[in-house]
Parts: C-alpha cells; sequence; structure tokens
C-alpha cells in the first residue's frame, strides 16, 4: 500500500504492557532436550548462544489469552484516563486463540465492561497485527468513525512450548526436526495494550506507516498452538530482503526515517536484530531490547518494548516502529512522542 499518513489527527493516549508471571530459562529447556541434543549431536544452549534468549515467560496454565488482554487493556484506560463506557472501537490482535469463534475481541470486550455500541473485532496479521490496526485505529479517528480506539494483544507459550518439547523428546526426533521446530522455543508470553484518539495534552502523534508484502513466502512459517514450523534460514533472508525494501521505498517517499531517536523493532533474536541494523545502518545503541528476556511476544512484542521505554522518551523524539509478520509482510510506523 501507499504510505498512509495520518496527518497529525492521531495520537497514542496510552501504551501499556503485562508480563507474565512464570520464568523459563533456555537452560531449562535445554535441560528437558538434552537427551535429544547428545542423540542428535546438537550443542546445547543455541537458544541463548544464537537467539540471544535467556528466558521467557508463561502464564499460569489457568490464565487465558483474553484474560491476559483484557489486563493490558484495563491498565492502558487506567493510564489514559479513560472509561470503558468512552471506547468506541476495540481490536484484538491477539495471534494466540484457543478457538476459531466467537473472536477473542468478544471476551475482552465483555471482561472491560465495553458500551453495546463499541464496536468489537479481531485483527489478525501474524506479529503484524498491533502495527496494523494502529493504522486502523488512526484511519477510524482520522475520518470521524471513532473517537477512543482501544487495541489489546494477549500471548502465551506455554502449550506450545511444552507441546514442542515433548514432541522433540521423541526417540524418533532428527537433527532436521530440531531446527524446523526451534522457532517455537524462542517464543514469549505477555500482553500489551494501547489507547488512541484525537490529539490532547500529553499524548504522542502517530505520523503515519508503511507497509509492503511478499506473500509468496507465505509457508515458510506455520503454526498453531501445537507447535511452529520454520525455514529459519529462508526466513531470516526473505524477511530482511523485505524490510529492506519497506524502509528503502519510505525514504524515497519522502520519509526521513534515518534519522530517528529510536527504533522499536519486533522482537526475533538476536540474529534478526544484528542483521536489520546492519542492513538498514541502523545505530544498535538507539534500538531497545526485549528478546533478552521475555523472547518473541508476536504482535504484543513491538507495543510491549515501546511501554517498557515509554518513560525514558522525551517529547518531540521520533520513534519508529518496524516489523515482519509471517506472510511475509513488513510494516513500518513513525510516531512522535
Amino acid at each position: 500500500m501507499a504510505p498512509f499518513s495520518a496527518l497529525d489527527q492521531s495520537h497514542i493516549w496510552s501504551v501499556s504492557h503485562v508480563e507474565a508471571p512464570e520464568r523459563i530459562t533456555s537452560a531449562w529447556i535445554d535441560e528437558q532436550l538434552a537427551s535429544t541434543y547428545k542423540r542428535c549431536g546438537i550443542r546445547p544452549g543455541l537458544l541463548e548462544s544464537v537467539a540471544g534468549i535467556t528466558a521467557r515467560r508463561w502464564w499460569s496454565a489457568d490464565t487465558t489469552f483474553d484474560e491476559a488482554a483484557a489486563l493490558a487493556g484495563a491498565r492502558a484506560l487506567e493510564q489514559a484516563g479513560v472509561a470503558p463506557d468512552e471506547v468506541d472501537l476495540l481490536i484484538s490482535t491477539s495471534v494466540s486463540k484457543h478457538h476459531l469463534e466467537p473472536s477473542v475481541a468478544c471476551a475482552v470486550h465483555h471482561r472491560l465492561g465495553l458500551s453495546a455500541t463499541c464496536t468489537n473485532y479481531d485483527l489478525g496479521n501474524a506479529c503484524l497485527g498491533f502495527v496494523n490496526a494502529m493504522t486502523i485505529a488512526s484511519m477510524a479517528i482520522a475520518t470521524g468513525q471513532a473517537r477512543v480506539v482501544l487495541i489489546v494483544d494477549g500471548e502465551g507459550s506455554r502449550q506450545v512450548q511444552t507441546e514442542t518439547i515433548a514432541r522433540l523428546s521423541s526417540d524418533a526426533t532428527t537433527v532436521a526436526d530440531v531446527f524446523e521446530q526451534f522457532a517455537s522455543l524462542t517464543i514469549g508470553s505477555g500482553a500489551a495494550a494501547m489507547v488512541m484518539g484525537a490529539p490532547r495534552d500529553g499524548s504522542h502523534a502517530f505520523v503515519g506507516s508503511m507497509t509492503r508484502a511478499a506473500t509468496k513466502h507465505h509457508e515458510l512459517c506455520v503454526g498453531d498452538l501445537q507447535g511452529m514450523r520454520t525455514d529459519t534460514a529462508a526466513l531470516l533472508e526473505t524477511g530482511l530482503e523485505l524490510a529492506q525494501q519497506t524502509f528503502t521505498d519510505a525514504i524515497e517517499a519522502g520519509w526521513q526515517w534515518r534519522d530517528c531517536d529510536r527504533y522499536v523493532l519486533h522482537q526475533v533474536s538476536k540474529v534478526h536484530t544484528t542483521k536489520l541494523c546492519e542492513l538498514l545502518s541502523i545505530d544498535q545503541s538507539l534500538v531497545p531490547l526485549s528478546y533478552p528476556e521475555f523472547g518473541n511476544i508476536g504482535p504484543a512484542a513491538l507495543p510491549y518494548t515501546l511501554s517498557t521505554i515509554a518513560p525514558e522518551l522525551a517529547t518531540g523524539d521520533r520513534v519508529l516502529l518496524m516489523g515482519i509478520g509471517s506472510g511475509l509482510n513488513c510494516s513500518m510506523a513513525e510516531l512522535v512522542w
């Protein structure tokens, strides 16, 4: 799509995150798979040494994805000083779902006590759902379709990782099986939410976004609650190519993204972050990291990381959100704090 510009009509009123309570270390996962690694000749420690992920979080076994999303949503509403009955549009971007229908948004809407007039729906686009929702929210605000928009996301990795560990513990597991399912072990749990509306004191401008697609690669990463099958090398290579195309097209269209104050990347791994920064000549000191301690929290990763650094941002700081999602799609969005 062509660059979308909000023309400074839509702002972020608050952004929040909720940390899942159980810390699961990569060392613990290595211990569970020790016999498989030994039999397959795989060196333990790859999750930490290569992916750069020391730990990730799990929700308790009885915590639902909509409950996690609602926790973050309630926190965002409180921070924004917005009552539940003031929300006109609720968008849930959770990849994690217990069932195909009804939508996660329905359960979140109920948990938060939003009004009957509040439109609510799910928006799914792998790890880009939240950024896409920000663009849609901006369009709704700019065109007068909504005054207050709440975006929520709750992700959980307990089930996919316990099932992946059990599957890889089989005596029939091969080296290829381990690396095809390696990405399943890098994901994490957490929740994030954002309130958007018209400009007001203390709010932060959503300037606009750019999106590019390379959907011929839609089979490189396919997942569900049981596991995820990934061609890691090909996904990295093609994802970086798409990110470079998106960034280059944005620069040629007039976006000044080479000199932003902070770059909030989708949190995948050490390899992904390093290579993307090298490719786009981004100073890594300007890139906050959450993946080492929290893993890849899917579409929650970008707002989660943004929320963790929000207290450090100064008025006028330019922040570029950058994400690549399975499919493949790439979205980048500029904020002015």
